[in-house]
C-alpha cells in the first residue's frame, strides 16, 4: 500500500532525529508506570489498528486425544514391524526356515507294551516318516535304553544303546522296523526309552536331530525276593532271617548282587548260602551295618537261600527295619561290589517285645560280659525270673546248658533243679521246684540256682582261650485273649572266661649253682655265702602281655651283678633293693607237654649277722608275677614265699644246712 506524503515526511524526521548527533540525545526510553488501567494516548494522525488474527487456529480437545492415539498407533506399529522382520530373519538365516528338512517335519512313531515284564525280550515297533519335501540323507536311528538293559541274544551283555543306518529317507517315504531289548527293573517302576534320528540334508554338512521319547511300566521283576523269619522278639535274643533270591527271567542273570543293610541295634553273628562258593562269603562294610554277596549267575528258575542270624538289642517297642535288595553291575570284574542296576527290593521289619518270662544269670553274685574264674574254682550259678505277662503263666520249665570245655558232672550240684549228665544241661520244673514253676502269676518273680566246680589247669593244658557258654532258655504256656493256648519262649546268655594257669616257682641254689658258690654251707655269721636264684614261668592256656617278675633283696644280701641267660631283661635298683624280670609276652603252653619254661636266674651274696644264728633268714622277699590275659584282657598276679635259706630241693642239699651257724 502507498504511503501518502504526510507518512512518508513522519518517518523522515524520525530517521534524522536518530542519525543526528544533536537530536539523538533527546531520544530516551519512557519511564515505567505503575500497574493499573493503561490510557492510551492517540495522536491526532493515527488510528489504533485491530489485531489480525486471521493465521490463529484454535483446534478443539477431541482432535489432541485423536492425535496421541495415532501416535501410539504408529509407535505400535512400527515395533510390530521390527519383531516381524526380526523372526523371519533368523527363521530364515538360523531357524528352520534356513534348511529344507526341519525336524519338526519328521515323525518318529514308537508302539510297544505299556508294561512289560523285567528279564522278558520285549519288542518296539517303531516308523519313521519323512514330511519334508527333501530327503534325508545319510539317516540313522539311535536307540537309548535305560540301565541294566541287557542284549536279548546275550543277557550278559550291557546295551546302552543302538545305532542303526537307515540311509536315504526321501521325501514323503517311511522307515519302519522292530527293536528288541531286555529290560531290568522293579515291579512298578517307570523306565524311559529314548529314540533319536540323526541326518544330513542335501548340501550341508551339519547334522540334524528329531527324537521322541517312549515310557513303560514294570509289571514284574527278573529277580524276586522272599523273607521269611520271626517279626517279633526280645532284645539281645538271636535274630534268623532267610531271604530267597529266585530268578524270573527266561535267560540267565549274570553277576547277581545281594545287599543287606541292617538296623541299628543288629550285630551279625553269621550268614550261609545254600549253595556255597568262594563268592557267597559276605563283604561287610566298615561299619558292619551292611553286607553283600556275589551270588553269581542265577539260571532261569534258579535261586539262592542266604541265611543271616545274629541279634538285635532295642528297646521294648521299638520297630527294626532290614533292608533288602538284588541286582547287578555292568562289569563283573569291577573292583566295586556296588549293584547298579536293581532288580528287586524289599523290607522286613521286626518288634522289639518284652520277654514273657524275664531271665539274669549272674555267677557268684556278678552279671556282665566279662566274668573271669580260675582253674579249679568253685562256681555258683543264679537265674532270677519274673512273669512280666498281665496273664498267668503254666506249666514253666528253664533250662540251663553248659557248652565249651568239658565240666566234671560230678561236681554239678542244684538243690531246685536236675542235673542231666548226657547233655550237660540243668531242669527246673513243677516237679523239681515242688510245685513253684507250675503256675507263675502275673508279676511273679523267684530264683533258682546251681554249681560246678572248675576244671584245674593240668586238665586244660591242650585247649586255648578256654571259655564256658551258660545258655538259659525258658518255656511256658498262657491263654491269649482269644481263649487260645499259646506257647511261649525266653532266652539269656552268659559266658565265663577261664583265667590261664599262670604259676611262678623260685629255687635257692647252692651246690648247683650255675655262677658256682663261694662261701661256708651252712652261712656263717659274718662270712658271706653266694647262692643262685632261679624264678621258672609257665603257662596254660592263653597269652599273657606285659608280664613282669618283681622280687625285693634284704639288706644283708648284696646284688653280685650277673644273671643268666643273657637274652632276659633283669634289672636290679640299687635304692630299693628291687630286682625286676621283664618277661614281656608268655605264649600258652610255655613249660607245659615238654616245652621249655621261661627261666631266669640271678647270683646273690649272703652275709648273715650274728642276731640271725639259729634262724633261717629271707634270701628273696615278695616275690610277685603280674601281667595281663589276653584272652579275658584281666589282669594277672602270682606271688610266691620268700625264698630262704632252707634251699630244699638243691641236690646235695640237707635241712640241717639250712639255719646260721656262729
Amino acid at each position: 500500500m502507498d504511503l501518502s506524503e504526510h507518512e512518508k515526511e513522519k518517518i523522515e524526521r524520525l530517521r534524522r532525529a536518530m542519525y543526528s548527533r544533536s537530536l539523538s540525545k533527546n531520544l530516551h526510553e519512557r519511564e515505567r508506570r505503575a500497574l493499573g488501567q493503561e490510557i492510551s494516548r492517540v495522536g491526532e494522525d493515527f488510528e489504533e489498528p485491530e489485531a489480525d488474527n486471521s493465521g490463529i487456529v484454535v483446534a478443539p480437545r477431541v482432535i489432541g486425544f485423536a492425535r496421541t492415539g495415532l501416535w501410539w498407533l504408529l509407535g505400535a506399529a512400527v515395533l510390530f514391524f521390527l519383531a516381524t522382520v526380526g523372526y523371519f530373519g533368523y527363521f530364515f538365516l538360523l531357524g528352520g526356515g534356513s534348511f529344507g528338512a526341519t525336524p519338526g517335519n519328521i515323525n518318529i512313531s514308537i508302539s510297544g507294551p505299556p508294561q512289560i515284564e523285567g528279564g522278558v525280550p520285549t519288542e518296539l515297533q517303531l516308523v519313521i516318516t519323512n514330511r519334508n519335501k527333501v530327503p534325508l540323507e545319510l539317516a540313522d536311528l539311535v536307540v537309548s535304553y535305560p540301565e541294566g538293559t541287557r542284549s536279548p541274544t546275550d543277557f550278559a551283555t550291557d546295551l546302552q544303546s543302538q545305532r542303526i543306518p537307515l540311509g536315504i529317507i526321501e521325501a514323503g517315504g517311511t522307515r519302519q522296523g522292530t527293536v528288541s531289548a531286555v529290560f531290568a527293573g522293579k515291579e512298578g517302576d517307570h523306565a524311559n526309552i529314548k529314540v533319536e534320528l540323526e541326518y544330513r540334508i542335501g548340501g550341508s554338512s551339519a547334522i540334524f536331530v528329531a527324537s521322541s521319547d517312549y515310557d513303560v511300566v514294570f509289571s514284574s521283576s527278573p529277580l524276586s525276593l522272599t523273607i521269611s523269619g520271626n517279626t517279633e522278639t526280645v532284645s539281645g535274643q538271636p535274630v534268623e532271617i532267610t531271604v530267597l533270591i529266585a530268578s524270573n527271567a527266561n535267560a540267565p542273570v549274570k553277576d547277581v548282587l545281594f545287599n543287606a543293610n541292617f538296623p541299628f541295634g543288629f550285630k551279625l553273628e553269621s550268614a550261609a548260602v545254600n549253595e556255597s562258593s568262594s563268592n557267597a562269603k559276605p563283604q561287610l562294610s566298615q561299619d558292619s551295618r551292611s553286607a553283600i554277596w556275589k551270588l553269581g549267575d542265577l539260571l532261569p528258575g534258579q535261586n539262592r537261600t542266604v541265611t543271616i542270624r545274629g541279634s538285635l538289642m532295642g528297646e521294648q517297642g521299638e520297630m527294626r527295619v532290614f533292608h533288602f535288595s538284588a541286582g547287578t553291575r555292568k562289569d563283573a570284574t569291577a573292583t566295586s561290589s556296588a549293584i547298579e542296576a536293581t532288580l528287586a527290593n524289599s523290607e522286613f521289619p521286626i518288634a522289639i517285645s518284652k520277654p514273657f518270662l524275664g531271665l539274669a544269670v549272674s555267677v557268684g553274685g556278678a552279671s556282665g560280659s566279662n566274668i573271669v574264674v580260675s582253674p579249679g574254682d568253685n562256681v555258683s550259678v543264679a537265674v532270677d525270673w519274673q512273669n512280666n505277662l498281665p496273664t498267668a503263666i503254666t506249666d514253666a520249665v528253664i533250662v540251663a546248658k553248659l557248652s565249651g570245655f568239658p565240666i566234671d558232672g560230678a561236681t554239678v550240684h542244684s538243690v531246685d533243679g536236675f542235673y542231666r549228665s548226657n547233655d550237660d544241661v540243668v531242669i527246673w520244673d513243677k516237679t523239681t521246684s515242688k510245685g513253684v514253676l507250675a503256675n507263675l502269676s502275673p508279676g511273679a518273680r523267684g530264683k533258682v540256682g546251681f554249681s560246678f566246680q572248675m576244671p584245674q589247669g593240668e586238665a586244660l593244658k591242650n585247649i586255648l582261650n578256654p571259655r564256658l557258654d551258660i545258655s538259659i532258655n525258658a518255656a511256658g504256656k498262657r491263654v491269649s485273649e482269644s481263649g487260645v493256648p499259646q506257647n511261649l519262649q525266653a532266652a539269656a546268655t552268659q559266658r565265663i572266661s577261664l583265667a590261664t594257669a599262670l604259676s611262678l616257682t623260685t629255687q635257692g641254689l647252692y651246690y648247683s649253682n650255675p655262677f658256682g658258690s663261694v662261701g661256708p654251707m651252712p652261712p656263717k655269721a659274718g662270712t658271706e655265702t653266694t647262692y643262685a636264684i632261679v624264678f621258672t614261668v609257665t603257662n596254660t592256656t592263653s597269652k599273657i602281655s606285659g608280664a613282669r617278675v618283681t622280687a625285693h633283696m634284704p639288706p644283708y644280701v648284696r646284688w653280685v651283678g650277673i644273671y643268666s641267660p643273657s637274652s632276659e631283661r633283669v634289672s636290679f635298683n640299687q635304692n630299693d633293693g628291687t630286682v625286676t624280670w621283664d618277661l614281656g609276652d608268655v605264649a600258652p603252653g610255655v613249660g607245659l607237654n615238654g616245652t621249655t619254661p621261661r627261666q631266669a636266674a640271678i647270683a646273690i651274696g649272703f652275709t648273715p649277722s650274728t642276731s640271725q644264728i639259729g634262724q633261717e633268714p629271707p634270701l628273696m622277699q615278695s616275690i610277685t608275677l603280674s601281667g595281663t590275659d589276653e584272652s579275658t584282657k584281666a589282669p594277672v598276679s602270682r606271688t610266691v614265699k620268700d625264698v630262704t635259706t632252707n634251699i630244699l630241693g638243691d641236690l646235695g642239699f640237707s635241712s640241717a644246712n639250712s639255719t646260721v651257724v656262729k
